[in-house]
């Protein structure tokens, strides 16, 4: 039960760069994947993790530049590597300057790990030869 209380209580402290990031992802909205917020893994909470596709999405403010912090997420990423978890990270700043860039590295991760057939719209058309 103390998993859940600190996963909520981390949910309430969002920042903008999260806030935002929820929103592509929450409720199945990115190419139908469920994602969880502050889902505890081992001693972790991941930021934005999907199950099915073993992949844990990480947004770093500018605390994670300095040495310990460094030393803290390496660890953590070994951790998660050894649970077959792929983490990807970006700075929040890549989200303010290049969005659809990390949408589409997500999605491209995504694909590798757990792929979804894409939807009929983003497919070619088929023309029909009139006789």
């Amino acid at each position: 039960m103390a998993d859940t209380q600190r996963a909520r209580q981390l949910r309430q402290v969002e920042t903008w760069a999260e806030k935002l990031m929820w929103r592509w992802l929450r409720d199945r909205r990115f190419s139908n994947y469920k994602f969880r917020r502050e889902h505890p893994v081992g001693d972790y909470y991941l930021d934005f993790f999907c199950e099915e596709a073993e992949l844990n999405i990480e947004l770093d403010g500018g605390h994670h530049g300095f040495p310990d912090q460094q030393k803290h997420d390496l660890e953590r990423e070994k951790f998660l590597q050894s649970r077959g978890i792929k983490a990807l990270r970006f700075w929040n700043s890549q989200l303010r300057r290049n969005a659809q860039g990390v949408r589409d590295t997500i999605f491209t991760e995504l694909q590798k790990r757990a792929p979804h057939p894409l939807p009929d719209y983003t497919r070619p058309m088929k023309t029909v030869k009139k006789s």
